[in-house]
């Protein structure tokens, strides 16, 4: 039965996420509340992982789920279900291409999704910067100011930004190096 729902969650992640991996965060933020799969803490470093490895992010974490939960056959079951949505339209599209490419329906409901897509993203941007730089379940714990900034994060984000966006030797480095490098960091520094 948890393959089952397992399949159902991703499925319906996969069917309403649209605007990319980032849009799946909302969905996944209301899956931990009700299914009490993972908390947000475990969220952060999903998305981490995610983020770190090669592939989709949507599909990425879906698979972290999917595993942290029942293994290599769970891993299999949510990724299915996240990526079956996407196929099934695809199959639809390639077989009525002709007439969807001029339809004026079809291109009105692209064109609305795009404000939905925006804000979806951005609500998952302020989630991952919520996530990375604040500490709120410690500062719901203790209720200190100082407990709600994760200081070797926000140090961490600043020498990145410095390093990407004004020292010329390190500027035009591929983002690679500096995902690979942030992640050993991580692991080093325990956060």
């Amino acid at each position: 039965m948890i393959y089952l729902r397992l399949f159902y969650e991703f499925f319906k992640t996969g069917l309403f996420a649209v605007g990319g991996g980032l849009a799946t965060l909302p969905f996944l933020y209301d899956m931990a509340d009700r299914t009490g799969w993972f908390t947000a803490g475990q969220l952060a470093d999903m998305l981490a992982v995610s983020e770190s490895t090669p592939g989709p992010i949507g599909i990425n974490m879906a698979t972290y789920v999917g595993f942290t939960i029942r293994g290599i056959p769970g891993a299999l079951t949510a990724t299915l279900g996240i990526v079956t949505p996407s196929v099934i339209i695809i199959l639809i599209v390639a077989a009525f291409l002709k007439s969807f490419r001029d339809n004026r329906f079809v291109n009105a409901a692209f064109y609305g999704l795009r404000p939905a897509s925006t804000a979806m993203v951005a609500s998952a941007g302020i989630s991952v910067i919520v996530l990375a730089l604040l500490q709120t379940e410690l500062f719901r714990a203790t209720g200190l100011v100082t407990d709600l900034l994760n200081w070797k994060a926000i140090a961490l984000a600043a020498v990145l930004l410095v390093l990407t966006r004004w020292v010329k030797p390190t500027k035009g480095l591929h983002p690679i190096l500096f995902i690979l490098s942030s992640a050993v960091i991580g692991v080093i520094f325990q956060f």
